[in-house]
Order: C-alpha cells, then structure tokens, then sequence
C-alpha cells in the first residue's frame, strides 16, 4: 500500500465541538513512496496483517467521533514504517521483528532514512494530534486493536480493554461501565500494559493532565464495517457516561 509522505495524517471533523479527542495511532498499512519506493519488502499478506496497522480500528475511530461530535485524528503510515505510539528513543520505534516476521526494509536503515520517518511522518502527525488535543476541556480516546492469539501464546478472551496509566480518573470509571455491561471478561491493562514513556498518550495526556483512556478492541470482531459501527455504538454512551461518573 502507498501514500504520498504529505498524507502523514488524517484529521476529521477538526470543527465538531464536542469536548472529546478520538486518535487511531495505527489506522492504515500505508507506505509511503519515499520509502524504499513505497514497500517495506514484505507480501501483501504480511502488509495486511495486524503486524502492520490496527485491523478496524479506523473504522471504530471514526464512528465514535460521528457518536460523541468529536474530532478524529488517523495515522496514514504503516507502524512498521515508524511507530507513532511510541517515543523517539524507543528501541521500538522502527521494527526490525515483529510478531515473528522480519521487516526487509527496516533491516539496514541509516540514520538519515529514519531521520526522514521522523520528520515527514512521526513529526508531524503528534503536532497535528497536539493542536486538536490543546482545546479547553478535552478528554483523549486513543482507539486501537488486537489480534486474538499472538503466534505461540494463548487465545485473548477480551473481546474489549481499557488501558490507562496512572491517571485513572477515567479510566476506572469506563473500566466499571464496560465491565457491567458486556457478558465476556474486559480486559484492564490488558492485552497490552497501560503505559509506554513517550508513547501518544503520554506526550498528549498524562504530561498535560488530560483526562485518557486507551481502548483495545479484538480485530475478529471489528473487521467489517457494519462491526465496527456496532461496537461504536456500544462504547459511546459508555465513555459519555463515565466521564460522567468521573465528573470530568
């Protein structure tokens, strides 16, 4: 999949008043034509995999900015491209091995190649996300998705997670919401910790005070369209609710 390095991001509803931010830091599996002529090396079937982009997780982004009037903010490059969810000085922050797969275009990047990651995607993407996220009374929905079994580990009974750092504020309350709600088990802090130094949430919340959450939703179950509008709707009035509970 390509891109032009301009589309870096996708901004929407940027006017919508609602006093709520919803990112998807991994929205597509784009790559742009400046790198490596727009591929990383890997089959289609990898590029389509959850090792490069969060599977319907723009979809459910989407929706829940149409539900909650709020703006949305999509990556457009693949996280095996740079990762936006992650500090500069993250070991992480370009792949070499993901999820047992090597990233051909990763494997003998020069400085001045990951400078240009950094600079025409990484940068640029957090100072668009930063300025939606500098409006008066904002609250941070970070949107992203899991794959239901990582290769050699145990099938994921989540079918949602609700991942926070420290400041739990609004995290507990949705946690309590979406628990009292669903039949099968919501994973807190899980399939994933709540908290990378550096990562989105860390540069646009927790260092600002902003109330956040993160929310995994499982990939086999937002993966068309009309999944992806249902599971909006049911974490909408949930995240509104908690934010009420948290008087927020």
């Amino acid at each position: 999949m390509r891109s032009e390095p301009n589309l870096c991001n996708k901004a929407h509803g940027s006017d919508r008043t609602g006093n709520w931010l919803v990112t998807c830091d991994h929205a597509t599996n784009t790559v742009p034509d400046f790198v490596n002529g727009g591929t990383l090396g890997l089959p289609e079937d990898d590029m389509a995999r959850h090792i490069a982009y969060d599977i319907g997780g723009q979809g459910v982004a989407l929706a829940l900015g149409t539900l909650l009037n709020a703006p949305v903010i999509c990556s457009n490059f693949s996280r095996l491209v740079i990762d936006p969810n992650r500090g500069l000085d993250d070991p992480t922050l370009v792949m070499q091995l993901y999820d047992g797969t090597i990233i051909p275009g990763n494997r003998h990047l020069s400085d001045g190649e990951r400078q240009a990651r950094i600079d025409q995607l990484y940068q640029p993407y957090h100072d668009a996300l930063g300025t939606l996220a500098a409006r008066p009374g904002i609250a941070i929905v970070s949107v992203h998705s899991f794959t239901p079994q990582l290769n050699g580990y145990a099938p994921r009974p989540w079918e949602v997670g609700v991942l926070s750092a420290h400041d739990r504020r609004f995290a507990d309350p949705l946690l309590n919401r979406l628990q009292g709600a669903l039949s099968t088990p919501v994973g807190d802090n899980e399939p994933y910790g709540g908290h990378l130094p550096g990562d989105s949430i860390d540069q646009h919340a927790l260092r600002h005070g902003r109330p956040n959450a993160l929310l995994e939703v499982r990939q086999d179950l937002i993966h068309q369209a009309d999944q992806q509008q249902k599971w909006a709707q049911i974490i909408a009035p949930h995240l509104e609710a908690a934010r009420q509970d948290a008087n927020l």
